[in-house]
């Protein structure tokens, strides 16, 4: 088996993640309890624990004590983000668009970063730090990792005269995003490359995406606090 191969527990999270998403398993619909999951699968049910526990986390089910899991009705507070093109965020503002590569590594991913994407020991990662402008001024600071054994080829791109978020929505489908939003002061770093002074306050954008339950990328983004706004759109449930 080559090491791009998802694991089981992937696959079956894959399995339950894409029955969620596709409506099949509607919000309130049990889950199968471990030990099912586990004769359906033939693994331990500790590989099925890892998977649920996963969903659970990414707030797809509900683990009720004593009666199993179940998919989650939509919450008002998480709202589903649409993954934006920056260079199209800037245009959309009338300003001329720029791209800067900062730095590009390929390397082994940290025991953080392993936790994070869910790899195993000795995964390769590329490495990325960007800068977008609007303009003349700094418009977004980007920290970005790929998971090499989901995305083999983007090993091969230089990734110096486009950004890799483009790149990536156009040849990787992915199948889930998770997103963190947060409001921080600017490091002394950050202001240098946002040219702001320490301190400002900013908005930091983490996002995770999965592919058929394997994780692609794991991106941060800082915008100057003044210069972004988040909007997020909602529509009513169904009953």
């Amino acid at each position: 088996m080559s090491d791009s191969a998802p694991s089981l527990h992937q696959r079956i999270l894959s399995d339950i993640e894409g029955r969620i998403l596709s409506g099949e398993w509607p919000p309130g619909h049990r889950i199968p309890f471990e030990m099912e999951l586990a004769a359906q699968y033939d693994c331990s049910r500790m590989t099925v624990n890892k998977a649920l526990s996963q969903l659970a986390k990414s707030g797809l089910i509900e683990r009720r004590k004593r009666s199993g899991s179940f998919v989650t009705q939509p919450h008002a507070q998480s709202a589903v983000l649409e993954i934006r093109d920056i260079k199209a965020e800037v245009q959309s503002l009338g300003l001329s668009y720029d791209y800067e590569l900062l730095t590009r590594v390929q390397r082994r991913a940290s025991a953080e970063e392993r936790d994070r994407l869910d790899l195993k020991a000795g995964s390769l990662v590329l490495a990325l730090e960007c800068r977008h402008f609007a303009g003349r001024k700094p418009f977004s600071y980007e920290e970005r990792l790929i998971n090499l054994a989901a995305v083999p080829e983007a090993a091969a791109q230089a990734f110096d005269k486009s950004a890799p978020g483009p790149w990536l929505i156009e040849r990787v489908p992915w199948s889930a995003a998770e997103h963190r939003i947060r409001a921080i002061d600017a490091d002394a770093g950050t202001a240098v490359l946002l040219g702001i002074t320490e301190g400002t306050a900013c908005l930091e954008i983490e996002r995770r995406t999965r592919m058929n339950g394997v994780y692609v990328t794991l991106v941060r983004l800082v915008y100057p606090g003044q210069a972004y706004e988040l909007v997020a759109n909602f529509a009513p449930t169904q009953s």
